[in-house]
């Protein structure tokens, strides 16, 4: 009943401009991907049929997730060619992720934040089962760099939701690398795997260590954003006495 009264107070915005203003409105993009993704976004949110909700895309980029994690075993104990399905459950993965939010804010009926918490677990969620996939596939001497990459995305999740707290301005991207980016860099990886064979240990480690040189960096500006918050703050306490 409640989901139904939501669809019939759907007014999505007419206007390419209109449309990016809206949907784009509750979050800052840096990503170098950044132009392409959001006219993809703007496309895509004007087609989803009315009957898809957000809660059921964040439930489709979750499932996507699954669908990586499917592929790892199955390459682990039957074939290597089912790396593939990883491929296209990181696209699956990407569509629900990116969408649900936004058309939510096309369709005017956002609810901030209880989606922005749904986001943050599902993408704990799928990145926990991403790499608990590639824990399986990866040889003995290499599963640790499957802990690595989750602890390392797990710090870069958490440094946005404190850049946020700060700041009042969520992004999710670590300067010109978002998790678009990300995405492909792992499907190409994927891709390379299938045809080469164990190659996907090395370029896990390269990721891991590019993804602990950006979060540190991220830090060291987040540590001098909280000491110019604290400031002011600071400063407008004087003030008001």
């Amino acid at each position: 009943m409640e989901e139904n009264k939501l669809r019939e107070e759907v007014r999505p915005v007419t206007g390419d401009n209109s449309i990016l203003k809206r949907i784009f409105q509750d979050r800052k993009r840096t990503n170098i991907l950044s132009g392409v993704e959001q006219s993809t976004i703007s496309y895509l949110v004007k087609r989803v049929p009315s009957f898809i909700t957000s809660d059921m895309l964040t439930f489709i980029g979750t499932a996507g997730s699954v669908l990586v994690l499917t592929g790892f075993i199955l390459a682990t104990y039957l074939s290597r060619e089912y790396l593939l399905l990883g491929v296209l459950g990181l696209a699956i993965n990407w569509f629900g992720d990116s969408l649900d939010g936004r058309i939510a804010y096309y369709r005017n009926i956002p609810r901030k934040w209880y989606g922005f918490s749904l986001d943050i677990i599902m993408d704990w969620v799928s990145t926990v089962l991403i790499g608990l996939g590639y824990l399986v596939y990866a040889r003995n001497e290499y599963e640790l760099i499957a802990f690595i990459f989750v602890v390392l995305y797990g710090w870069a999740m958490i440094i946005s939701q404190l850049r946020y707290k700060i700041t009042d301005i969520y992004s999710i991207d670590a300067g010109l690398v978002g998790p678009t980016e990300i995405r492909i860099i792992l499907a190409l990886i994927i891709i390379m795997e299938v045809f080469f064979g164990h190659l996907i240990e090395y370029f896990a480690a390269i990721i891991c260590i590019t993804l602990f040189i950006i979060n540190f960096i991220d830090t060291r500006k987040l540590l001098k954003l909280g000491d110019i918050r604290d400031k002011a703050e600071r400063e407008a306490k004087k003030k008001a006495s």
